[in-house]
């Protein structure tokens, strides 16, 4: 059994992943330790605080106790906003502090593209633009480019955390893009892992969702990431069967 620590800002959609959990039977742990937040807001001076290394540090203290294979910084825009090289260093702090490999879901975002071949995207964003725009300049900055993107201009993790998977939906089919070789849906605090399967009908194509991402780059961390239902695409062409 491959267990995958996940470090998580806040309370909005934490619980898709022991929904996901237990819809695997235990094949896969997914323990899950809050992370401390000052201000709940897509805004970059708050988001630069959500993710500094005082928080990722506490956090991965009491991760340490679940003894995972890999962790993982479950939030894209607390990443993201630091700039790739930022992002290395807080996927490297955690690494340490916890004594197994570690990254976050903005770096899963860009290998997720890579291993699929992804070069052109659409963004369906649940912040507020310039956020979203800070996405758009991580995944330019790995040559993967935005042809299309939708804002919702939500500004709290608490309040995407409340919205209908007919809304997630919604919002991905209004930022797809003829031209895009996907659409990525960037926010851990959106319950996406239960309609991953309806979001690439829906869109007719594949579909990259934070809580997605997160948990595919853990478990590849760990080792080869196994085939699991359910989840799009991405985990179709896994490499072993659970």
């Amino acid at each position: 059994m491959v267990t995958v620590g996940l470090l998580y800002p806040g309370h909005s959609a934490e619980d898709d992943y022991s929904m996901l959990e237990a819809r695997l039977d235990g094949q896969v742990k997914l323990p899950v330790v809050i992370t401390s937040v000052g201000e709940d807001a897509h805004r970059v001076d708050a988001l630069l605080d959500l993710g500094r290394a005082e928080r990722l540090a506490e956090g991965a203290a009491q991760l340490k106790r679940s003894r995972p294979d890999s962790v993982m910084w479950a939030c894209t825009s607390g990443s993201f906003v630091f700039g790739r090289e930022g992002a290395n260093i807080q996927a490297g702090g955690v690494a340490q502090a916890v004594g197994v490999p570690a990254s976050s879901t903005s770096i899963a975002f860009v290998e997720a593209c890579q291993e699929m071949a992804i070069h052109r995207v659409a963004v369906a964003a649940s912040y507020p633009e310039d956020v979203a725009q800070h996405f758009v300049r991580f995944l330019a900055g790995a040559g993967i480019e935005v042809v299309s993107m939708g804002s919702s201009g939500i500004v709290t993790a608490a309040e995407v955390g409340t919205l209908e998977p007919e809304q997630v939906i919604s919002m991905a089919k209004a930022a797809n893009h003829r031209d895009a070789d996907a659409v990525l849906i960037p926010d851990t605090a959106l319950h996406t892992l239960g309609i991953i399967d309806e979001l690439e009908t829906a869109t007719g194509g594949a579909v990259l969702t934070a809580n997605q991402v997160t948990v595919w780059k853990g478990l590849e961390l760990a080792g080869p990431v196994p085939s699991l239902p359910g989840l799009g695409t991405l985990f179709a062409q896994g490499e072993i069967q659970l």
